[in-house]
Parts: structure tokens; sequence; C-alpha cells
């Protein structure tokens, strides 16, 4: 799926729906009010409520939240709600003292023609959208007077999907204060009935655990969360909130066929899973990216995943490893079977593969490829068995054939549609939408491996949704002639523990039965049956229910129907895409989902300054990462690393700390003379160091107070490695030991040797990584050569810093560890368009403002602005000491 989620106050947002709820706060230091523990900066919450309705699986929610200003001044009041990747929103209103403010669901260009209006009007602000794992969050605020009152409401709905033998759904819940009536309710209805109901919160104490009430019966379940403002303290006497996490609700449904067809108003959906088959056997090949930028945790977390799924190999199964960095490596010359021998000598290989080289994915891929073609042709595996690729890569290829579209059309040519690729893309270093799009054209899907302590466990998961095949090439067929707008209807495999849902239009709305050809290959033999229904069994089955919403089928059906065709548009060029496009973007608008292609547009109340957001849905593919054109070498992958993930310093000199667990960053500058040598990091566990020199302008400026300055002279070095790099506006110098090479920026170069990677992309910059895999990207600033003033310098930003030492210190360095800080006060400034507030940080109160700083990255010449609060006095309070004690003699 693609794009922004907008909502006419501004969007930056990633992509992926899943239930995660509200978090309606209000921005600033909370303040306990001596009398009213409820009231925070002058805001009460007074009630937030979620309401979620699941019929046949599609889920439709509710989340409400009221709030009211006690204070004798306007206030802003925020409403942050995390919900998932998966689900699409419908609806969201603002109500202010009784006056509705609702959003409009435009096509994304209208709407985002109608907000740039906006803009330059100055009526804008922003509705941030930032993606996790399975969540986005929406944000959108209000200014709103003294007693007066807010309702905020947003509704979203979803495909639950079944894995593991069961349905779930997840709230994210954090509303970041006491809330007077806070409620939880979920009504589910299912016309097969319900077996099995459970809800969970990573919150829940003992204490809240008697709170969850859950009944089910028959058709019907029910649960509840409900917790009184003494239930929600974290203590006796506290004022925090204890409900901060997950609240997840999973459940199943009776089985007594193996499938369930609904006919409501000129529609069906048809739920297929069979129960109790036999499992077939697997043929699987793992093709593991083993290139430099895997190194470290990376590596070791994938050996940790291989051994743990070599666990739940079955000895019927067959499978083979193959390793690709600049070669290509196999552990068996063809798959073989997963005997206790076998796996034990399996064992041994994983715990051996280290890393190295560049990504050769091509080589990689197409070895996969021909080895399991070949022993499907030969008959080395059993006939009837499902095959699997899964690929794992963290970069992007760079060595033999490195042109995507042209890997992606020898898979397709070689697949054949024979069997699925699946496409595990570690990181924000990958080329995620080329993943996504090989994937997708062989039957499989892509999934991103979050770089996290628990990759490992993400590694093995994904392994589990696909370890147990029970049927290949299912097909569900229906009457042609009876049938309009079919969705996805045959399946390369299905997995047990999963479900296969159909959905389509009848072409006479008022046709009220249906006939189902149902087909597949398993274990043993064929599967094949007919099955029917009519309308008149969907309603009696319904009867018993109350708070169903009569086009839910419809609605699933549209939903459906708008994922596959915009999945289908991924992999889909020229007109083929065009009419895709064209396709779901009707959907969207008739339907009123914000999707990839639409955008919701929300007016805020004149009254106040900024009046328009603007909500968009982004797309995994286009998670925050920075672009870069040159793929000379895997250190490439460092050039697309996560915005927030880096410390930086550029520009005058400008130093830019990210913090990430805060989705902020914080800056300062240091003034100092032309010719002092800085010390920026220093980790004396690893031997590496970096100092800067800074040079000044051509002539000093007689007007101006404080001397521009600028690093001019970089130094990296590396104890272990013996290593010493010099980098200048002129010329990069490698010393190893006594061996000195030189390079200048006109070079084009791709350096591997022990211990070290080194790019030079001609005239823009040089990419860095060595010893424990710490890695830098420093830029190139050019400037007029008959300037009068100002002449060439240069920029260091550091990346994968965490595999540095916590001993790690210098200007850059101390930032490394993590760092928390609190604003508060926030209040006009100097400069109307830069805010002043109080940081507390580092036990320090200190007088910060808003403003931006230029990331050069992607742009040596303009720059991407990055928003951050400004410590001044040459970081005084926020760095350790003061600036003068990092003052070194020389460059090493």
């Amino acid at each position: 799926m693609e794009n922004h989620l907008l909502l006419c106050i501004l969007l930056l947002i990633p992509a992926f729906a899943s239930s995660d709820f509200l978090v309606t706060r209000v921005r600033n230091v909370k303040k306990r009010n001596a009398d009213n523990d409820l009231v925070v900066n002058g805001i009460e919450i007074y009630s937030m409520k979620i309401d979620s309705k699941i019929t046949s699986r599609f889920a439709h929610n509710v989340i409400t939240s009221r709030a009211v200003n006690r204070g004798n001044v306007h206030k802003e009041v925020f409403f942050d709600v995390e919900l998932p990747k998966t689900a699409f929103i419908t609806n969201f209103s603002m109500t202010i003292d009784g006056v509705t403010y609702p959003g409009i669901i435009k096509e994304k260009e209208v709407a985002k023609k109608q907000y740039e209006k906006a803009v330059s009007k100055g009526q804008t602000a922003g509705l941030v959208k930032a993606s996790g794992r399975k969540t986005e969050k929406f944000t959108v605020s209000v200014n709103i007077e003294a007693a007066s009152k807010v309702t905020f409401e947003l509704t979203y709905e979803e495909l639950l999907k079944r894995q593991f033998g069961k349905y779930e759904m997840f709230i994210k819940v954090k509303p970041k204060q006491l809330v007077k009536d806070f409620e939880i309710e979920v009504n589910i209805f299912e016309p097969q009935g319900i077996t099995e109901l459970e809800a969970e919160g990573t919150f829940i104490t003992n204490d809240l655990q008697s709170i969850i009430k859950k009944t089910f019966s028959e058709k019907k379940g029910h649960i509840s969360f409900k917790p009184t403002l003494d239930q929600q303290r974290t203590c006796a006497n506290c004022s925090q909130s204890v409900l901060d996490g997950d609240f997840t609700v999973r459940y199943d449904v009776r089985r007594t066929t193996p499938d369930n067809l609904q006919i409501v108003n000129g529609y069906f959906v048809h739920f297929f899973a069979p129960a109790n088959l036999p499992k077939l056997p697997k043929n699987v090949i793992f093709v593991i990216d083993i290139s430099g930028s895997m190194s470290g945790r990376e590596i070791e977390q994938t050996r940790e995943a291989l051994l743990k799924i070599l666990d739940d190999i079955r000895e019927d199964d067959f499978f083979n490893f193959i390793l690709f960095g600049s070669e290509v490596h196999t552990w068996k010359e063809t798959l073989i079977k997963a005997t206790p021998e076998n796996l034990d000598e399996a064992r041994k290989f994983v715990r051996g593969i280290d890393t190295e080289g560049m990504t050769n994915l091509h080589g990689g891929i197409m070895r996969g490829i021909d080895m399991l073609n070949a022993a499907r042709e030969g008959n080395l595996v059993p006939k009837r068995s499902a095959s699997i690729i899964i690929m794992l890569t963290d970069g992007q290829p760079n060595v033999g054939i490195s042109d995507t579209q042209a890997i992606q059309a020898h898979v397709k040519k070689a697949i054949e549609g024979k069997y699925p690729l699946y496409n595990l893309g570690f990181g924000y270093g990958v080329d995620y939408n080329f993943l996504e799009k090989m994937a997708l054209e062989n039957k499989g899907l892509a999934r991103r491996i979050y770089p996290d302590s628990d990759a490992a466990l993400q590694l093995q998961g994904f392994y589990d949704e696909v370890s147990n095949p029970m049927l290949t090439d299912v097909e569900l067929n229906y009457p042609e002639n009876e049938i309009l707008d079919l969705t996805k209807n045959s399946f390369k495999h299905f997995y047990d523990g999963s479900e296969i849902v159909v959905a389509g239009r009848f072409i006479d709305s008022n046709q009220n039965s249906l006939t189902v050809d149902v087909r597949g290959e398993g274990a043993n033999d064929a599967l094949s049956y007919t099955t029917q229904q009519d309308a008149e069994q969907t309603a009696k089955a319904f009867q018993e229910q109350e708070y169903i919403f009569g086009d839910y089928i419809e609605r699933l059906w549209a939903y459906l129907t708008i994922e596959q065709l915009l999945e289908k548009r991924i992999a889909a060029t020229g007109e083929e895409k065009e009419n895709l496009t064209a396709e779901a973007l009707d959907l969207s608008l008739k339907y009123k989902f914000v999707t990839p292609l639409t955008s919701m547009v929300v007016t805020k109340p004149e009254d106040y300054d900024n009046q328009e957001g603007i909500a968009d849905k982004p797309i995994e593919a286009q998670s925050p990462v920075f672009s870069h054109p040159s793929i000379a070498s895997e250190l490439s992958y460092l050039y697309t690393a996560h915005p927030t993930w880096y410390t930086s310093v550029d520009g005058d000199p400008h130093f830019i700390i990210s913090v990430p667990q805060k989705e902020d960053a914080i800056c300062f500058n240091i003034n100092e003379n032309p010719g002092a040598v800085l010390n920026l990091i220093n980790d004396p566990v690893t031997g590496i160091t970096v100092n800067g020199e800074l040079i000044g302008d051509k002539r000093a400026n007689s007007d101006a107070k404080i001397q521009n300055t600028y690093f001019g002279k970089l130094g990296i070095a590396s104890k272990h490695l013996d290593l010493k790099l010099t980098v200048t506006p002129e010329k990069i110098t490698i010393q190893n030991g006594n061996e000195k090479t030189g390079f200048t920026w006109l070079d084009s170069v791709t350096l591997q040797q022990e211990g070290l990677t080194l790019i030079i992309n001609k005239n823009k910059n040089l990419v860095l990584s060595m010893g424990s895999g710490v890695s830098f990207v420093i830029v190139l600033h050019q400037v007029w050569k008959k300037h009068p003033l100002h002449q060439d310098f240069l920029g260091l930003y550091t990346l994968e810093s965490e595999k540095l030492s916590e001993q790690t210190h210098g200007l850059l360095g101390q930032f490394f560890h993590p760092i928390d800080f609190t604003i508060l006060e926030i209040h006009p400034g100097s400069d109307p368009k830069k805010p002043d507030a109080t940081m507390i940080v580092k036990n320090h109160e200190l007088t910060v403002t808003r403003g931006w700083q230029k990331d050069y990255r992607s742009d040596p010449k303009h720059g991407v602005d990055v928003p951050c609060w400004f410590v001044h006095n040459n970081g005084v309070g926020l760095i350790d000491g003061v600036h003068t004690d990092y003052i070194v003699s020389s460059l090493f």
C-alpha cells in the first residue's frame, strides 16, 4: 500500500494499521493539580471510550475522547491515536462547544492542492503520522477557550486476519493521564459460533485482571474493561496512569465444515479454513545475506533464528541454506531430508555463518531457485509437497547483476509461478519496494524485520506462519455468469491456522443463493467438493444479533478489494497500473476509506491560527529513509538509514542529537576560534576516535560578533586496526601502519580491507564502516571558488552508533547513550516563528528555542530541515562540562 494519511493538519507518516488506541494528551509538562489530579496543564480528559463491533471478522472501531479546559486561558488539546497499519480510517470529527468540524475524504491530489493553498496562507498545522511495527499514529490538536469542551471521534475499519488458529485485534492504550470515565467495549457476532475468547493487556496487573469482563455464548461475545480512577493509578497516591500498553482480543469460531458462505444485500463473503488435514511435507530454501552490513548483532540474530527454526523442521521436510556476500556459498549441493543427523550437521553449519563482502543478491536468489527447480524436476522431493523460498537481506544488490528490474525479470521467469517467494527485509537499508514487488510477482509477500533486540523472534515468527502448509493450488470457483467484481480466488498455499477469504458482488443484486466449487491438493490426495448457501440461511443466522451494521459484507468486500488492488498496483506498470489506481481510488472515495490514494482534510475553527490539516495513509515501502542514487557498495545502506537514528555536526558547526524515543531532536552550536581541534567521539573500548579541526572564512567579517567556523579537517582513527583516516575538502588519506594511500574527491572509490569499508562518491560524500560496525557519512560542501568569504568544508554524520561501547564520550559520542528530556512552558520567543520553552535535561533547567537545523546527507546543496530544540551558549547544561573541555592538541 502507498502514501501517507492526510488530515488537514499536516502529516509526515509511515504506514500500517493495527488497533492502536488513543493517546489524547496535552503537550507540555504534566503538573498535578493539588485539588484535582484529573487536570493536567489545565486540561481534563473526562471521558475516553473505544467501542468495537466485530461482525464476521470485520471490525468497526470508534474511538471517542472528551476533554474540557479547566484553566483560565485557552489551551491546546491533543488527540493521539495509534491504529493498526491494516486498518483504514473512515471518519473523523471534532466537536467544540456543540459545533462539529468533520473530516472530508478526497482524492489525494485534490487534498494536497487544498492543503498547499492553506499553507500559502499560513493556515495549517502538523498532523504528524508516524508508524511503528504494527501501527500508524494519528495526531490532531486544537486550541479551546477556558471552560470549553471538545469531543474527538475517530472511526476505522479492518478485516481481522486469522493466524495460528485465532483472530486478533489489538488496541493501543495510552491516555497519559487519569480519566474519570474510561472504557473499552468489544462486541463480537460470528454466525458460525464462537469457540474461544480471550482478552489480555501488557499493562494488566493482578489487580486489573478482574476488571476485564468477558462473556461468550453461541454466536455472541462481549468484552469490557472499565477501570475506576483508583484502579488506573500506578500507586495509591499517584496521579500517573498505569494504562500504557497493548490491549489484545483473540477469538476463534466453530467449524463444522471447511468453509462458511454468507450472503447479504447482493454481496457475499466466503471463509475457507479446513481443519484436521494432514500436513504437507515442505521443501524450503533459506537464502541469507551475509554481506558486511550484516555483521554484529544482525548476523548473530540470524544464526539464533535459524537454529530455532531447525528445531521445528519435521523429518519429512527437505531444506538447504544458500549464503550470499560478494560470492555465493551453499551448504549442500541439493535439498536434503531433515533427518536427525542432517539437522545436527546443519546446526554446526549455521553456528559458523559469518559475514563477508558485499551483496550479490541476484547470484544468491538464482542459485536457490535453480536448486529448487532441479529438485522438483528430478523428483528429489515428494511430488505432494509444498515448496518455499525465504530470502533475508539487509542491503541492496551491488555485485553481479544489480539492476533491480533485471533481477525481478530473471526471478519471475525462473520461478514461473510454481511456488512462493518470501522476502524479509532486515532494517531500513533495504530497497523494500523492490523486495515487495519481487515477492508479489511470485505469489509471496515481503515483511520488514525491525532491527531490535527481538529480531530473531521476528524471523522465527514469520517462519512459523508458513511452516505448516496443508494444501497447495487452492481454487475457489464461482459461477462466472452470476458474479461481478470477485476478489482473489486462487492461492498457492493454505497454511494451518490461517484462513482464506473471498468476497464478491452478484450481477443480480436480488440473487439469494450461491454454489462454489472448491479444489486443492493435499498431502495424500486432492481436495474437491461443492458447497452452497442461500440468503435465507444467512438471515436466519443473523437473527440473534442486535448490533451488526447492515452493510458489513459490502464494506468487507470493498476493504478486501481495495487492499488487493493496491497490492497488485505495486508490481504493475503503465496502463495496467493506471487502471488499478483508478479502480481503487473510486472505491476508496465511494466507501470513504483513507487509503494511499485518498486523504482526509480536516478544517479547524476559523478563530484559531492553525486551521487546516491533512492526513495521509503511509506505506511500508515509504518508511522514513533517506534515498541515495548510488549503490556503489555495501555501505550505501547507511545512506538510507532511519532519519532519526543519527547524530551529526555540520555547517557552522551545528550539532544535531536525535532522540528516537521522543521522536524529536536537540541541537546546539559550538563557537570556537579557527584552528581549534575538537574531540567529537572517543571510545576507549573499540579504540575509535574522531576529531575535527575548525576553519574560518577566508577573511574575518568585521561586522560579525562571532566569526563563522566550520570543520575543515576530520581525523578518524582506530587504535585496534592501527588505522588513521584524514579527510579535508581537497583529499582523503588512509594510513595503515606506515603505509599511506591517498584519494581526491574527484575519485569514485570502493575500498574493502579487514575491518574497513570505504566508499567515495565523487564530489558528494564519503561513507565509512570500521571495526565494530559503526559507520560515518562525511558530506563535502563546495562553494564557488572565487567566493570572497567562504571556503569548502565538511559535515559528519554517525550511524550505527550503538555499536560503540557505553564508555564512548566526546561532543557527539556522549549522546550515543539514551538521553531523556522534558519540555515545559512553551511560550512566544523573540522570533514569532520560534517559540521558547524550558527544558529539563541532565538535572538542569535550560531555556531552549524551537527551530530547525539542516541534514545534508541526501541533499548536500539545500539540505533537509530537521526540527529540534536549540540549546544556547555552546550547549551548556546539555553537554558534560563546557565546550572548551573538548579541545585537544592535534587531529590524532
